[in-house]
């Protein structure tokens, strides 16, 4: 399902303002964090209703991208 688009641009500007607030950064270098994440692309890709999420929620999602906590797990097929 795609959402609103200025529903979404209002949703993206809540989220960078909690990466800002959260890691103490200017609201510069969080929006360029949101906006290169993993997290970004899911939600703009409309991918499992993910804009439906929390703010909040989204917003942890981006720090654990930053923080790399997420591996990239390869599945080899024999």
């Amino acid at each position: 399902m795609q959402a609103n688009p200025i529903l979404l641009q209002r949703k993206y500007a809540r989220i960078i303002k909690l990466i800002a607030a959260h890691r103490n950064l200017p609201y510069e270098q969080a929006f360029d964090l949101f906006y290169n994440s993993k997290t970004f692309e899911l939600i703009s890709e409309g991918v499992a209703d993910m804009h439906c999420l929390s703010d909040e929620y989204l917003a942890e999602e981006v720090e654990r991208e930053i923080d790399g906590l997420y591996d990239i797990v390869k599945v080899q097929t024999t």
